[in-house]
């Protein structure tokens, strides 16, 4: 089996390319090329797999690139991970974004109906779409109602997979993805801007940790646990649309005190709000309903959120412990 991953040294793409080289498969990743590409591999470098992925040049807003790499690697799968992906910069980038999360997606099915049509398609949608929420707990069937640049894109991407299966008959299914993290995870996510914080703090290398809305809550689950979810979809005979989510809302400010008490401190010695930090559009609660991936698919989280802000703390604490050492001597 072969499959193509866009967004491969993303969070989800480096755990989802280590779980398909588990499983035996050869993997290809499309890598959009940049002056910092001696570094844009690092998360597949610290899962110890990137000498066993293809890395191949292409962009999402380049279709024509797009349809070469699929040619030339005949996929099995694709996974459309890549995306501007952080909520507070669509604002600032709007077009950008939708550019490279919407229509990114769409240049990707085309190419994959061109020149792959078999090939089996996966869609990396957001819960972002439901932003400013129609029901209190989100499934498939809840209305969307974005709240943000990136979620409006997110929601043509999501459209158009559906469409492309419905119009052409491609195997395209997408997971509604609610926010999962690890220590793969970006600085500017607030679950690693928190642990990140937290480590700083406990070495002493950092006072205090500025934060926008506290209250606000999210269905935070494992990255590892929701790759598994991608895969599993493809497995199915036939394409759909899945909630992907833990079913447990925390907010913010409880996350934080699991993140501090798990080295000791009290929150609420270091942790300072700043509306620099807010959105303009705030989505206040999300939290999903995965009974039908449940059901279909066999899945179901197994890292629980204490679990995975431990880990995540643990690995901020051992790279600054490595970084202090390496300033040291």
């Amino acid at each position: 089996m072969r499959a193509l991953i866009t967004g491969v040294t993303g969070q989800d793409g480096a755990y989802l390319a280590q779980l398909l080289l588990d499983k035996g498969y050869e993997v290809f990743g499309l890598m959009r090329r940049s002056s910092s590409s001696d570094v844009v591999g690092e998360r597949l470098r610290w899962l110890g797999i990137l000498d066993r992925v293809t890395l191949i040049d292409g962009n999402l807003i380049d279709l024509s690139s797009l349809i070469r790499t699929v040619q030339e690697v005949g996929p099995d799968e694709v996974y459309n991970l890549a995306a501007q992906s952080f909520v507070k910069s669509s604002w600032n980038q709007p077009l950008l974004t939708g550019q490279v999360t919407g229509l990114g997606a769409a240049n990707m099915l085309e190419a994959v109906r061109i020149a792959r049509p078999r090939a089996r398609f996966y869609q990396a949608s957001s819960s972002e779409m439901f932003g400013l929420i129609q029901e209190q707990v989100q499934s498939e069937t809840t209305p969307f109602y974005p709240r943000s640049p990136y979620a409006v894109a997110k929601l043509y991407a999501h459209w158009s997979t559906v469409n492309y299966r419905e119009s052409f008959g491609l195997h395209a299914s997408s997971g509604i993805l609610f926010n999962h993290e690890s220590p793969l995870r970006g600085i500017e996510f607030v679950t690693r801007k928190v642990t990140d914080a937290v480590a700083r703090i406990r070495l002493g290398l950092q006072s205090e940790l500025l934060l926008g809305n506290i209250d606000a809550k999210r269905d935070w689950g494992h990255a590892r646990d929701y790759v598994r979810a991608m895969w599993l979809m493809l497995q199915q005979d036939q394409p759909d649309d899945y909630v992907v989510a833990t079913g447990r809302t925390t907010s913010v400010r409880e996350m934080c005190e699991i993140a501090f008490a798990h080295v000791g401190l009290n929150m609420a010695d270091f942790v300072r709000t700043d509306p620099r930090y807010l959105r303009p559009a705030e989505v206040d609660v999300l939290l999903g309903d995965a009974s039908k991936a449940r059901r279909v698919l066999g899945w179901q989280p197994e890292i629980s959120l204490e679990a995975m802000i431990a880990e995540m703390v643990e690995a901020d604490l051992a790279r600054h412990r490595a970084q202090l050492l390496v300033r040291q001597g």
